[in-house]
């Protein structure tokens, strides 16, 4: 289960728009994402990092992409069910194993 976001969707959004702008313009590009934080309340380097995911999701930047982050996360969660599941069935047989040789030696 996430964790609830502390800004709305449309917020994020928008303050991802408006940073990539002002860094296109060679003039606005320094202190940006301070601007534009300040602007909205929100943490620049909160914001630094919504904008850099932004461009990696939008292939401008090498990294893992959300969805790529999300199926990994699903795909560890269901390795380590698998797992649990398998320790269980291990030790059903070693204790049915041990159950059938005490039958046997009777």
């Amino acid at each position: 289960m996430a964790a609830p976001r502390k800004y709305p969707e449309e917020l994020r959004e928008r303050a991802i728009r408006m940073a990539v702008d002002l860094r296109r313009d060679p003039a606005t590009r320094s202190g940006a994402l301070r601007r534009v934080g300040d602007q909205l309340g929100i943490n620049p380097e909160t914001l630094r990092n919504w904008v850099s995911q932004a461009e990696i999701d939008q292939g401008h930047r090498p990294g893992v992409t959300t969805s790529e982050a999300q199926r990994i996360a699903q795909l560890e969660r269901e390795v380590k069910e698998l797992r649990r599941a398998n320790e269980i069935l291990r030790t059903a047989s070693a204790f049915f194993a041990a159950a059938e040789l005490d039958r046997k030696l009777k």
